[in-house]
């Protein structure tokens, strides 16, 4: 069984909101497990778009109260750690998939690419090194293909 991360903003847009949840659709639909922040935003709408289909949500949270996640994870994990966390998100998947996102998701990217997972984003962060782009994001144009690259990566043990 995979564990896929889905990463991204506490808020969003109804837009993003709208990929993220299809990206969680698909994770379920390809049974996975879907693993994420636990709060709201791009990890709400991934974890209704994965119960929707019947898959198993995982929220790692930043405090201490399991009642802080959003009403679509069905495993909450307390962590009294804030934006530490984000290190323990990382280390539960095999791949992961950053929607959108903010400064934490830029850091859960770095975690990622730094142990060597496969990061797959749509409309995320683009990296560079020296003002060249790295191409360590694997990009998708959609929901589906998010989750092929991010399972097929994870299968292969690569990023």
């Amino acid at each position: 069984m995979l564990f896929i991360g889905v990463i991204g903003g506490g808020r969003c847009s109804p837009e993003i909101a709208q990929i993220a949840e299809a990206v969680g659709r698909e994770i379920a639909r390809r049974g996975a497990v879907l693993v994420c922040g636990g709060l709201g935003g791009v990890m709400e709408a991934a974890c209704r778009g994965a119960r929707e289909a019947g898959g198993l949500t995982v929220g790692i949270l930043p405090g201490n109260d399991p009642a802080e996640a959003n009403p679509y994870v069905q495993i909450p994990i307390v962590t009294g750690m804030g934006e530490m966390r984000n290190v323990i998100i990382i280390k539960s998947v095999q791949a992961v998939i950053a929607v959108d996102g903010e400064y934490g998701t830029l850091s859960e990217i770095g975690h990622a690419l730094k142990r060597g997972l496969p990061v797959v984003g749509i409309h995320t962060w683009e990296l560079s090194i020296a003002g060249r782009k790295d191409g360590a994001i694997m990009i998708a144009r959609s929901a589906p293909e998010a989750v092929d690259m991010a399972l097929s990566a994870a299968e292969r043990g690569i990023r």
